[in-house]
Formats: C-alpha cells, sequence, structure tokens
C-alpha cells in the first residue's frame, strides 16, 4: 500500500458546536497517528458555519502538541489571502515548535465567498494571478538568508518548510511540475480533470531542490462502515451540504437522513454524484476494495481520504476500518 493520510475539514455537526468540533479533530489526530496514517491535513475555510478550520495554524498547532509523530499540516493555506511573510512566521513557527512534522500545502482560491476574500484582504490588491509569485516569496523566507536581504522570516528562514501545490485544475499541475513540488489534487469535490492533471503534472514535472521526481497525492471520500446500509446513510451528511451550498445555505453538517429522495431535486442530485464521484461507500470488505481499485485505476504516490461525518464515532469507525490497509503493500 502507499500511505494513508487524512484530510480533516473540522466539521461543526448539527447540534454541536466549534468546542465540539475542536475536541473531535484533537481525537481523531490521535486515533490516526495510533492507527498509523501518514499526515493529517487541514484546510482553510472562511465564512462557513459548518467547518471550523479558518484559523489554520492554530488549529495545527493544537492537534501537533496532542500528537507525537505523525506529519501535520495545512491542506491548505489560501495564500492570496495573506502575506508570504506571515505565512513564513506562521509555519516557522510550528516548524519549530514541532520539527520534521509540518507541511504547508498552498492553494490559490479564497477559500470562501468573494465578499469574504474582500474583508480578508482588505485594502490589498492581492489576486489568484500573482499566486506564483508570492510562492516564489515564500520559498525564500524558508531559505538560507542571503547576504543583505531586507526581510527575514523569524522564525522561518533556513527552515525549509515542505511545500506542496494544491489544486482542481490544469492551472495547479502545470505550476506544481514547474516548480519541481508535490501536488495534491481535490478529487474529493472536483474530480472532472484528475486524470489529465496528473498525467500533465508528472509529464512537465523538473526536478528542484524539494523534489527530484513527481509525487502526487489524490483525495478520496470514505464512507466505511459495518453494514452497507448504514454507510449509505452516513453518507447522506456531506450529500446534504453539497445541495445545500448549491442552493447558497451554508450551514452545519446535517445529521444523516434515510433517503435523499425528498431532499435533493434531479440536478442537484445530478451534480451531488458528479462533485462527490471519487468516494467509496460500504462495508468494511467493500471499501478496502474501492480504495485499493481506485488506487490501482489512478496510481497516485499517497492516498489522503476524508469523511464529512455527522458523528464523530462513526467518523472514528470509518478511519479505522481504512486503516487495515496500512501495511499491506
Amino acid at each position: 500500500m502507499i500511505p494513508l493520510s487524512i484530510l480533516d475539514l473540522a466539521p461543526v455537526s448539527a447540534g454541536s458546536t466549534v468546542a465540539d468540533s475542536f475536541a473531535s479533530s484533537k481525537a481523531l489526530a490521535q486515533h490516526a497517528e495510533a492507527l498509523g496514517y501518514h499526515r493529517y491535513w487541514l484546510a482553510e475555510h472562511h465564512n462557513m458555519p459548518g467547518i471550523a478550520s479558518a484559523a489554520t495554524s492554530l488549529l495545527i498547532s493544537h492537534l501537533s502538541a496532542a500528537t507525537s509523530h505523525i506529519r501535520l499540516g495545512a491542506g491548505g493555506i489560501m495564500l492570496p489571502n495573506h502575506s508570504p511573510l506571515v505565512i513564513a512566521e506562521q509555519f516557522g513557527t510550528l516548524a519549530t515548535l514541532y520539527p520534521n512534522r509540518i507541511d504547508l500545502g498552498l492553494g490559490r482560491a479564497p477559500g470562501s465567498d468573494q465578499h469574504t476574500a474582500m474583508a480578508l484582504r482588505r485594502n490589498r490588491a492581492e489576486t489568484e494571478d500573482q499566486f506564483p509569485a508570492d510562492i516564489a516569496e515564500l520559498q525564500q523566507y524558508f531559505a538560507p538568508a542571503k547576504p543583505n536581504q531586507l526581510v527575514q522570516a523569524v522564525p522561518g528562514q533556513n527552515l525549509h518548510v515542505p511545500l506542496w501545490v494544491l489544486g482542481s485544475s490544469l492551472y495547479g499541475a502545470q505550476l506544481a511540475a514547474k516548480l519541481g513540488l508535490p501536488y495534491a489534487f481535490a478529487s474529493h469535490f472536483a474530480p472532472g480533470m484528475m486524470s489529465q492533471a496528473a498525467t500533465l503534472y508528472r509529464k512537465q514535472f523538473r526536478p528542484s531542490t524539494q523534489l527530484e521526481k513527481p509525487y502526487l497525492m489524490l483525495a478520496l471520500n470514505v464512507f466505511a462502515a459495518e453494514k452497507t446500509t448504514e454507510a449509505q446513510r452516513l453518507f447522506t451528511s456531506v450529500q446534504q451540504q453539497f445541495v445545500n451550498l448549491a442552493r447558497g445555505q451554508a450551514g452545519l453538517l446535517p445529521a444523516p437522513v434515510d433517503s435523499m429522495d425528498s431532499i435533493w431535486l434531479p440536478h442537484e442530485k445530478a451534480y451531488v454524484k458528479n462533485a462527490l464521484a471519487c468516494s467509496v461507500v460500504g462495508d468494511p470488505a467493500a471499501v478496502k476494495q474501492g480504495i485499493i481499485d481506485f488506487i490501482t485505476e489512478h496510481n497516485p504516490d499517497e492516498l489522503i481520504i476524508t469523511s464529512m461525518m455527522h458523528d464523530p464515532k462513526a467518523r472514528h469507525t470509518s478511519y479505522q476500518i481504512a486503516a487495515e490497509l496500512i501495511g499491506d503493500g
């Protein structure tokens, strides 16, 4: 088996609080470490009541302090929202506190709506088009300081925090290949260009000081339970969430339901089915085979799985079932 990792969107479930979400993420990170998962990533989102990881670096620090060796990181930081210097200082601090455990995945989307992006950036004339230049600036802050360098990241300078490019289109694949960085594709919610992006990334990859050969991570939704009917029921939480997002009704992660038929319209069902096409849902045997089949077909170097479940205990069970594949290779 290739390395298995976890993407935690720090869900805030209906009937619970943000504090509950943080406690759940802490328990899950400890559980993941005990199960042998390779890394545990959190993602930057803003103005979304159902996702609590807005202050991503703070939550990474909280989970790093609660674990001992699993890699922690951002999957990702939406770099256009921030000054590269501030991100270098934040992740330089994390890398100093938790040596050789911190990853920094970078995205160019706002991680929010445009109104929220404007509130984040205030008067900064930052656009997604400046993403490559922002990455270059960030790399400079993690490299050894140059003579007479006027601005240094303290901490950050000479710490070589591993950078990743995240994306859901061909743009990210081309940029990661050009810069010689590992690439993580958001196939868990935008699988349309996954195969094309993977091929392009590997074909155009140029070695760098960080990475000698291409390294591709793909994301997969995994909903495992002892019975298939229960797994399918658990899956309805994220299905409802996508319907709500399509309707412009972002809210807490809904409780599962027995059937989606009375909730979504035909066009919404088609949209959700397409968005969540990279999903494995079922009992332990079906989920294990589904993960193996996905890896065999798409050949990633690493798989990061996510399970947006309403019940933290069910989420623990799902990751435990998937973890039975770890070490089978």
